[in-house]
C-alpha cells in the first residue's frame, strides 16, 4: 500500500500563494508519477498537475503559468507551488501517485491523499 499524507491548504486571499506537500510512504516503488487532483462543489474532480520520476511535467491549462509541481524523490515529497490564486481555485486538492501512462494515471493503479482544502477569497 501506498500512503499520501497532505498538508498546506488553508485560506488565501486573491494573488496569493500557497506551497502543498504530499509525502509518499509504503510500496513507493510501484509508482511512477505523483500529481494532483482537485474538486470544487458541484464540479468533477479534475486533474491539475502531474510530475513523473523522470520530471517530466503536464499541467491543466486553467492553472499553466500560475502553478508548478516538483518533486524530492529523496524524501518521497511532492509539491504543488500555487501563484497568483483566483477564486475559482477554490477546491479541495487531493494529491495522486499511481502509474502514469504517458496520457494520465492508470486508474486502476491510483492512490489518493486525505485531501486539503483550498479557500481563495476575492
Amino acid at each position: 500500500q501506498v500512503q499520501l499524507v497532505e498538508s498546506g491548504g488553508g485560506l488565501v486571499q486573491a494573488g496569493g500563494s500557497l506551497r502543498l506537500s504530499c509525502a509518499a510512504s509504503g510500496s513507493i516503488f510501484s509508482i511512477n508519477a505523483m500529481g494532483w487532483y482537485r474538486q470544487a462543489p458541484g464540479k468533477q474532480r479534475e486533474l491539475v498537475a502531474i510530475i513523473t520520476n523522470g520530471g517530466s511535467t503536464n499541467y491543466a491549462a486553467s492553472v499553466k503559468g500560475r502553478f508548478s509541481i516538483s518533486r524530492d524523490n529523496a524524501k518521497n515529497t511532492v509539491y504543488l507551488q500555487m501563484n497568483s490564486l483566483k477564486p475559482e481555485d477554490t477546491a479541495v486538492y487531493y494529491c495522486a501517485a499511481g502509474w502514469f501512462t504517458g496520457i494520465g494515471f492508470d486508474m486502476s493503479t491510483i492512490h489518493w491523499g486525505q485531501g486539503t482544502q483550498v479557500t481563495v477569497s476575492s
